[in-house]
């Protein structure tokens, strides 16, 4: 099938992987402009398209597809169909419609849980036992298109939000793939709205763990935000970012170190910290933390 191609992160790269593996035809992958990165601030082309052109494909970056001009080189690659994988710019009507099959999108959840842009992170900080992948057509409104094939899966009691997105892109990708393959067999169903929730971006203000809060609510939120932006807690005068934590037995004034293998108390239960992570160091499990930053049972973390 000829196809156009558009994604940015790289949870979008497995799937790119898959067409291309799969033999179809893709004429041009969209992905957003390079951004500023690292200390220097120098623009580092997305994801999407680093693996793009070592597969050697036409790569486009506008930085928006709103213009005339923008639409009708869209509508000039005469597709099939583009898929589309967390692209990150409003698709306008007229791309929408350029192609006789128009956009199929992989949307990392159970439509219509969870619609929006962190669905992944939002499943886990919620406490949900699965979540899975949705392919759709796009149609105008938000993650609100014909489903054409979902799939579920559980999550994992200690899986962090970076552990199951490359789950669910590597399922994304085998799914597109399968779409493809039988699209012209396939029956839209429409979403229902019944168990419709937003999965609304991660705010800097979320980050921030109230020990004050029950165990399996710190333990969702540190788990949901792993790796980035990354739940953290000031810890003896300095901000220590918390990337993995699973439930624990412990009790006592919510902030407070229980042990010598840091479980912390919460204003119900506590939690055991797995890995943790000091500004300007790399991260690693709590052992090894607390050999160079002792947090003695009775510190108290704020």
């Amino acid at each position: 099938m000829r196809i156009v191609f558009m994604g940015t992160p790289d949870f979008a790269v497995p799937a790119l992987d898959s067409l291309h593996a799969a033999g179809h035809e893709i004429v041009a992958v969209y992905t957003q402009p390079p951004r500023p990165a690292g200390r220097g601030k120098k623009p580092r082309p997305s994801p999407v398209a680093a693996r793009a052109e070592a597969l050697g494909l036409p790569v486009h970056s506008p930085a928006s597809l709103k213009g005339d001009e923008e639409q009708a080189r869209f509508a000039a690659l005469d597709a099939e169909v583009a898929v589309v994988v967390a692209y990150g710019l409003i698709l306008p009507d007229s791309v929408l419609a350029a192609y006789p099959r128009g956009c199929v999108n992989i949307h990392a959840s159970l439509l219509p849980r969870w619609r929006g842009a962190a669905p992944i992170q939002r499943a886990i900080m919620a406490g949900d036992e699965e979540t899975g992948v949705t392919i759709m057509q796009v149609v105008p409104a938000l993650d609100t298109g014909p489903i054409l094939l979902a799939e579920a899966t559980p999550i994992g009691r200690t899986e962090t939000a970076g552990e199951l997105s490359r789950r669910l892109a590597d399922m994304g990708a085998r799914l597109i793939v399968r779409v493809l393959a039988t699209i012209d067999r396939l029956t839209p169903l429409p979403q229902g709205e019944a168990g419709v929730t937003y999965a609304h971006k991660i705010s800097k203000a979320e980050a921030k763990v109230d020990w004050a809060r029950p165990a399996p609510e710190v333990d969702c939120l540190i788990r949901g935000i792993s790796p980035f932006p990354g739940a953290w807690t000031e810890a003896a005068g300095e901000r220590l970012k918390l990337l993995r934590s699973c439930l624990a037995e412990g009790e006592g004034v919510p902030g407070t170190v229980l042990d010598d293998a840091l479980t912390i108390a919460c204003g119900e239960g506590a939690v055991r910290i797995i890995e943790a992570q000091r500004a300007g160091r790399s991260p690693c499990l709590a052992e090894s933390l607390l050999r160079g930053f002792p947090l003695p049972p009775g510190t108290c973390l704020t």
